[in-house]
């Protein structure tokens, strides 16, 4: 499962609006700032808050 490139580009941390970037194991996007992992479920990303957990700066895709 990958999202498309275009929609990875624009979408931005809900939280602290910086970028994105999708997980190691491709199933959650990632703030590269204040490091809260957004799921995503049936390829749909889940941009809510209160759905992020937050985690440590590694699991990204470069």
């Amino acid at each position: 499962m990958s999202l498309d490139s275009q929609l990875l580009k624009i979408l931005a941390c809900p939280q602290c609006k910086a970028q994105v970037k999708l997980t190691q194991d491709e199933k959650a996007l990632k703030c590269m700032k204040c490091h809260r992992v957004y799921p995503i479920k049936e390829n749909i990303p889940v941009m809510l808050i209160e759905e992020a957990t937050i985690e440590p700066e590694r699991n990204t895709k470069d």
